[in-house]
């Protein structure tokens, strides 16, 4: 059975109403999974796939000591007039702690106030607030659920006669978290597929031309939220799952559907029926858009092995995107034509919709992009110089990189939990909500282990990044032990950083040197010390398994391994200017107002390790898409320098709309009010940006100009490769028949 990609496109067109009845179920049946198995499928809570300190402390706590880890949550209560001692500050704090408590054993397991336990650290200095711990029942994603509740409740207690109640604390933050990145999704909706459509009436002159990419794009993003429900019934994945599939598969999807509907119009243009016109799209942007799939795809996969939910739920997602959208494009799309045909054209666009079936690509010689490529054609060295010297230049910034998380400081201004942590932070320490768990495994009965510990505290109390004194509690078997301390500032800071590593590194080993016992440090810091420490030891193998995958799949393509090694090449130098923009606007500052970007210090540690994965796959799209129509000429004429005027020449249009298709996406989550959502967005934007323009439109061609036929050097060892090229003599065909 012949599956290529033009044989789907006969198949599809020639029985049209069969493919969309098929894709119509898919979609049904999404809409049904969707709603009744989205919600299990997706948690809230950040995990390791392996076996760091910080899980091997966790998971003995577990076991031995306190059962499944419950999340903590801080209730603030202040007045600027009146102090703890107060009988109407003592009122108000019976209030609200009856009223939360009263929620009942399902939402809190557990609460105290100063006025149970006359615990002097949970008073201010100035004794005008105090703090009441909570302890939230069920598991992480329970507390996240259950704490709207808690939430409401502080919402109404809070500024009521004259008192400040505010709460903070994992659940809380995370819930919070969620609802912005609800919010940031929602500006992806209403920003970037209302550019997109601009674009696109702009690029295709015809209404009906520029919804088609876009229904395209959010079935196939529909289909791979499904999926991703089903896959998350066997292991959690994280919710950003969505706002993955959402972004990639717009991005993806409308630029897929945008090639091949240019393809067909333009084949359409040359005189072809509409069948034929179908098949030969099948067969080359088809083709492309196959391959520039697979690329993507390959270049995701680097994200699976790195052992934290977190990489490998992006990862999935976004590879069930791009997979549902090829496949749509392959198929649906090829369909819908053979039901359309010429009504794709319908309700022209003023002024850009004329002449929509005279032929635009083959011998245009006039116009802008005509105009660049006689210019780049002409000048290939001065060219290759200034396009190499301005992306090294963009990229330079890059060597002050500095990775971290931006944690709830970084909120948006205005949030309950964000007002609680800067009141934890000044009057008592955020590390309250989530300290430092120092967890002993052995005898820690005997008198060795006991002398350690009592080491061990009295390093802690000489170390002003942690804040109190440790608290111990031992299990009834006498083989574990947790020694708790809060540490300065939240756990993603560079204080918590280092407490741990002092802890790791210095006090535990000298404490316990030549005691049988093992410490584990975990909770919060430590888990995301963790984190850092696996993000920097995969990101060399992701690196490699990206650019190894990439090499030999353009090898394949293009039957050439100077192809691959200069789009490689290229690609890493967009992806280090795109690094380097990101940390001059956020670490730097520069234009970030102007931007309406938040400043930070730091990019969050998992953002260029996914960047890399995404701009790599993404930037080859391009690569592909103009490579593709080069090849194509060239094996008709092997006229190399012919060839690489009329790729750019023919595909400049088309591939400049669909970057800033990609770009507008990109920018409505680079609007969003959560850092790390601007920090994608910008890093991915930017960089689509960069390769759309100086890579595709000047570095491309001026390099292919310079090599000449070196360009279509393949090894005589390597011609057993199988060839996929578009050949010469193949013409159109489509079968006779259809529904």
């Amino acid at each position: 059975m012949n599956l290529s990609t033009q044989a789907l496109a006969n198949m599809s067109a020639n029985h049209p109403w069969r493919t969309i009845v098929l894709w119509v179920v898919l979609l049904v049946a999404a809409v049904v999974v969707n709603a009744t198995l989205l919600g299990d499928a997706l948690t809230t809570e950040f995990s390791y796939t392996n076996m760091p300190d910080s899980k091997k402390g966790d998971e003995l706590l577990e076991e031995r000591l306190r059962g499944p880890r419950r999340v903590n949550e801080i209730v603030v209560v202040r007045s600027e007039t009146l102090t703890v001692d107060e009988p109407e500050f003592i009122a108000k704090v019976d209030e609200v702690f009856g009223t939360i408590s009263g929620l009942g054993a399902d939402i809190i397991e557990g609460g105290v106030n100063y006025y149970l336990t006359q615990d002097p650290s949970m008073v201010s200095a100035d004794r005008h607030t105090t703090i009441m711990p909570f302890i939230l029942s069920g598991t992480f994603d329970d507390a996240v659920t259950n704490v709207e509740q808690i939430m409401e409740l502080v919402r109404e207690a809070d500024r009521a006669e004259g008192f400040q109640v505010l709460i903070a604390g994992e659940a809380s933050i995370s819930f919070e978290s969620n609802e912005i990145a609800e919010k940031d999704m929602f500006n992806v909706e209403v920003f970037g597929i209302p550019i997109a459509l601009v674009i696109l009436l702009i690029v295709f002159g015809a209404v009906v031309a520029a919804v088609t990419p876009i229904f395209a794009a959010l079935i196939a993003i529909v289909i791979a939220i499904a999926l991703s429900a089903l896959i998350g019934q066997l292991f959690q994945l994280s919710f950003f799952v969505v706002n993955m599939i959402f972004m990639i598969g717009l991005a993806v999807g409308i630029d897929y559907t945008l090639f091949i509907v240019y393809r067909y119009r333009e084949e359409r243009a040359r005189g072809y029926e509409k069948l034929d016109a179908i098949s030969w799209s099948g067969s080359t942007a088809s083709r492309a858009v196959f391959f520039s799939g697979m690329t993507v795809v390959l270049a995701l996969i680097g994200m699976l092995i790195i052992p934290t939910n977190i990489f490998q739920s992006l990862a999935t997602g976004a590879i069930l995107v791009v997979i549902m959208s090829v496949a749509a494009s392959l198929t649906l799309l090829p369909a819908a034509l053979g039901l359309m045909g010429d009504r794709v054209n319908s309700w022209r666009v003023p002024i850009v919709g004329r002449n929509l079936m005279e032929s635009h690509s083959d011998e245009t010689q006039g116009g802008f992009w005509n105009w660049i490529t006689a210019l780049v054609m002409a000048h290939p060295v001065v060219s290759l110089l200034l396009s190499v010297g301005l992306l090294g230049a963009a990229a330079v910034p890059v060597f002050q990189l500095d990775t971290g998380f931006n944690g709830i400081s970084s909120m948006p201004d205005g949030l309950a939990t964000k007002e609680a942590f800067l009141i934890l932070d000044e009057e008592f320490s955020f590390g309250v909500v989530s300290p430092l768990e120092i967890v002993v495994d052995g005898d820690v009965n005997s008198p060795a282990v006991q002398s350690a510990v009592e080491s061990l505290n009295a390093s802690l109390a000489t170390d002003p990044l942690f804040m109190g004194a440790p608290a111990y509690q031992a299990n009834e078997a006498g083989d574990l032990a947790l020694v708790s301390v809060p540490v300065s500032g939240e756990s993603a800071s560079d204080d918590a950083t280092t407490a741990v590593r002092n802890v790791r590194d210095i006090y535990a080993s000298a404490a316990f040197a030549g005691v049988d016992a093992r410490v584990y440090a975990t909770g919060a810091p430590a888990f995301n010390v963790d984190f850092y420490d696996i993000t920097d030891r995969f990101t060399p193998i992701v690196f490699g398994i990206v650019l190894g995958l990439s090499f030999i799949l353009l090898t394949v393509v293009f039957r050439s391994i100077v192809i691959p090694i200069k789009a490689i090449l290229m690609n890493l130098l967009s992806v280090g200017a795109a690094y380097g923009l990101l940390v001059l606007v956020f670490q730097k500052g520069f234009a970030a107002d102007f931007l309406g970007f938040y400043q930070s210090d730091v990019i969050d540690a998992w953002i260029p390790l996914f960047l890399f994965s995404v701009l790599f796959g993404l930037s080859m799209d391009y690569h592909v898409f103009l490579l593709s129509r080069i090849r194509e000429r060239y094996d008709q004429t092997q006229d190399n320098a012919g060839s690489v005027a009329y790729g750019l020449r023919s595909t400049g249009k088309i591939i400049t709309g669909a970057a800033l298709i990609m770009v507008a996406v990109f920018g409505g989550f680079a609007m969003g009010d959560m850092v790390m959502f601007q920090q994608v967005g910008f890093g991915l934007g930017v960089a689509v940006f960069l390769d759309a323009t100086i890579i595709r439109s000047i570095l491309v061609p001026a390099g292919m100009r310079l090599l000449g036929n070196l360009n279509w050097y393949l090894p005589s060892v390597l011609s057993w490769l199988p060839d996929v090229r578009v050949e010469v003599e193949e013409t159109a065909t489509s079968a006779v028949t259809a529904d």
